[in-house]
């Protein structure tokens, strides 16, 4: 029986989510968005864990939208509902990972093209290996960024080098995604996986109410202004103040051992 286009395992408190479908450089089907979105919400519900870790079976992360069923579509008349599930399951990923309250990261280990490069942007960290490649490679085949392209790019490089990487198509390999601030590191291959799902289970371990009410923040201060922001942070000091992890943690400091979080 052939296994699923994408993953589940859980890694202790991880769970580790494998796009699969590696004779394809794990293509996007019309399952995949869904298979992906069930999952994080799965994650984003269950007290059990407290990280996300998305990856790609094989030598490449995503390679964005599958060629063979766009031939396939283009050759029963190219309608776009027999295409376009496939966009909007990118639109259902990047809003279940925003609305997750846990840590999602992206484990880049190779080539992350359109709308694979839109997952990896859709994530809350992302980590590469020195082999990855990020290509908007969109408008090399007349198409528009998705799967949250175009909401990340320009925030993370800025609307100029956004609009060059998206109208070119061109790729960017490793050290220049690193430059760029599009990852926030750069590992050997056979240390991406276990490095991140180890950064992962660190983070799992954590106070998870701070760690939610500080994603919720950070993503709600691109909008903010400066006196919104100072507001966003006193009422999310008090949420954290009163919870339980916090009086461990202080407790913990006090008492000079490791605190045990319990994520409330």
């Amino acid at each position: 029986m052939k296994a699923p286009n994408v993953l589940v395992e859980r890694r202790a408190r991880v769970m580790l989510v494998t796009l699969n479908r590696p004779e394809s450089m794990n293509a996007l089907l019309h399952d995949m968005g869904g298979l992906l979105r069930d999952a994080i919400e799965t994650a984003a519900s269950d007290s059990g864990i407290g990280a996300v870790v998305i990856t790609g079976a094989g030598r490449g992360f995503c390679s964005g939208g599958d060629v063979a069923l766009m031939e396939q579509v283009i050759s029963a008349g190219g309608r776009w509902e027999d295409f376009s599930g496939v966009v909007t399951g990118g639109r259902d990923v990047a809003l279940a990972i925003r609305a997750c309250p846990k840590p999602v990261i992206a484990a880049v280990n190779g080539a992350a093209a359109g709308g694979g490069m839109g997952l990896a942007l859709s994530c809350d960290i992302r980590w590469a290996s020195e082999k990855a490649k990020f290509a908007q490679s969109f408008a090399k085949v007349g198409l528009h960024p998705d799967w949250g392209s175009l909401h990340a790019l320009p925030r993370l490089v800025g609307t100029s080098r956004a609009l060059e990487l998206m109208w070119t198509g061109d790729a960017v390999d490793a050290a220049e995604a690193l430059r760029l601030g599009l990852v926030s590191r750069v590992l050997p291959s056979e240390q991406l996986l276990p490095e991140t799902i180890a950064f992962a289970e660190r983070l799992a371990q954590g106070p998870g109410l701070a760690l939610a009410e500080i994603k919720r923040s950070a993503q709600a201060s691109l909008s903010l202004s400066l006196e919104g922001a100072l507001e966003r942070e006193i009422d999310a000091q008090e949420r954290s103040w009163n919870s339980r992890d916090a009086k461990e943690g202080i407790a913990a400091f006090l008492e000079k051992r490791p605190p045990k979080f319990e994520g409330r």
